[in-house]
C-alpha cells in the first residue's frame, strides 16, 4: 500500500488567485460530488444508523439556485464532472429541474446520478429527457434477504425492476456499485457479476470504508480488490487491465474475455489518493476536500450572504489547497470524519 503522508507539498504558499484549481501536491480538481439531501429511503448499516438518524434541517440544504451558482464557479475553475448524490437524491423535490439546468450549463463534460434505485422506475424517463445520460445504482446482493439485513428494508424487487427500467430508458452509461464486505456479502460476487454482464452493464465492487454512523468498521471486515478478483478469476477466467482507463478515476478496470467490464473502488487496500481529483459539497453547503477529512469549508454562509464570486472561488481554492497527502486509514492515529456517509454524500 502507498503511503502519501510521507509526500512533501511542492508549496507552502497561500493557494493561488488563478490558474488550475490544484493542492499543494499539484493535483487538479475536477470532478464534483454535489449531495442535495441527507435523507434516505433505505438504512444501510455500514453507512446510516437503523433509527434517530440526525438529519439537518430542512432550511439549511442548499437551494438549487445556490448549487448552481455554485457549480458555476467550480465550472470556471476546471471542473467538468459533477455527480448528484445524497442521501437518496430522488427524495429531494424537483430533482428533474436541478438536473435540466445543469445539464444545460456550458463545461459539464459528464453529469451522472447516484441512487439507491427504490424511486428510480418512475423516474427515468423524466430524468433522461431533462438530459441526464449516466446512472450509477447501488446493488449490495440480488439475495432478498441479505438485501433485508444490510438495508433494513424490504425493496429488492423494486430495485430490479428499477435497473431494467434504466436500462429500456436507454441511459448512454449505467453502473452497478456494490459494497463488499468480508464475513457478509462473498456469496454475492459471483451472482453480481453475472447479473450485470448479462445487462450489459458494468459493475464495481467497493471496500467496506469506515464511514458507518455506528462505528461498526474494522480492517478485518474488508472484503479487498485482491481477495474478490482472485475470486472471480477462479470463476470467470483471467481478468485484464482496461488500457485506457483514467488513472485519475477511483475504480481499478478490468475487463473479461468477453469485452465487459468489472472495477473495484479499493479506498482501504489499494489508496488511490496520489491521483485524486474529487471535491464533495455537502446537502448543508459544506465543501470537503476528501472522504475521510475532518475539516470542511461553509460555503452556504457565503452563498446566503450575497458574497462576490471572487469571494467563493477564493473560499474553493482555499479548501483545495489545505487537502492532505492521503487518507492514513491504516495507521493507528487515523479518526474517522465526523460526518457519516448520509452526511457527507456518496
Amino acid at each position: 500500500m502507498t503511503s502519501l503522508v510521507q509526500l512533501a507539498p511542492f508549496s507552502t504558499s497561500p493557494a493561488p488567485a488563478t490558474g488550475p484549481l490544484i493542492d499543494t501536491f499539484g493535483r487538479s480538481h475536477s470532478d464534483l460530488r454535489i449531495s442535495v439531501t441527507d435523507r434516505c429511503n433505505i438504512r444501510c448499516f455500514y453507512c446510516m444508523p437503523e433509527s434517530g438518524a440526525a438529519f439537518a434541517p430542512v432550511s439549511s440544504l442548499l437551494s438549487f439556485a445556490e448549487i448552481l451558482r455554485f457549480t458555476k464557479t467550480a465550472l470556471a475553475l476546471g471542473v467538468d464532472k459533477i455527480r448528484i448524490t445524497g442521501g437518496e437524491p430522488l427524495l429531494r423535490p424537483k430533482l428533474v429541474d436541478l438536473i435540466a439546468s445543469l445539464s444545460r450549463l456550458t463545461g459539464v463534460r459528464d453529469l451522472a446520478l447516484t441512487t439507491n434505485a427504490v424511486l428510480l422506475a418512475h423516474a427515468a424517463r423524466p430524468l433522461y429527457d431533462a438530459g441526464l445520460r449516466r446512472l450509477n445504482i447501488h446493488l449490495d446482493t440480488l439475495d432478498r434477504e441479505r438485501f433485508r439485513l444490510i438495508t433494513r428494508r424490504d425493496d429488492l424487487n423494486r430495485v430490479l425492476a428499477a435497473i431494467d427500467a434504466a436500462i429500456r430508458t436507454g441511459f448512454d452509461v449505467i453502473k452497478l456499485n456494490a459494497v463488499a464486505i468480508k464475513g457478509l456479502t462473498e456469496p454475492d460476487l459471483l451472482p453480481l457479476v453475472r447479473f450485470a454482464r448479462e445487462r450489459r452493464i458494468e459493475i464495481r465492487f467497493i471496500e467496506f470504508m469506515p464511514l458507518d454512523a455506528q462505528h461498526i468498521w474494522s480492517l478485518d471486515r474488508v472484503l479487498t480488490a485482491d481477495d474478490m478478483i482472485e475470486a472471480l478469476t477462479n470463476e470467470f477466467g483471467p481478468l485484464t487491465p482496461v488500457p485506457d482507463a483514467d488513472p485519475r478515476a477511483p475504480a481499478t478496470e478490468y475487463c473479461f474475455s468477453d469485452g465487459s467490464r468489472i472495477g473495484f473502488i479499493a479506498s482501504v487496500s489499494r489508496p488511490f489518493c496520489l491521483n485524486c481529483n474529487r471535491l464533495r459539497l455537502t446537502a448543508d453547503g459544506k465543501l470537503r476536500y476528501c472522504l475521510f477529512a475532518r475539516e470542511e469549508t461553509d460555503l452556504r454562509a457565503l452563498l446566503r450572504s450575497q458574497s462576490s464570486d471572487e469571494a467563493l472561488e477564493a473560499a474553493i481554492r482555499s479548501t483545495v489547497w489545505q487537502k492532505w497527502a492521503g487518507h492514513d486509514i491504516h495507521r493507528s492515529s487515523f479518526a474517522p470524519p465526523q460526518r457519516p456517509m448520509y452526511s457527507i454524500g456518496g
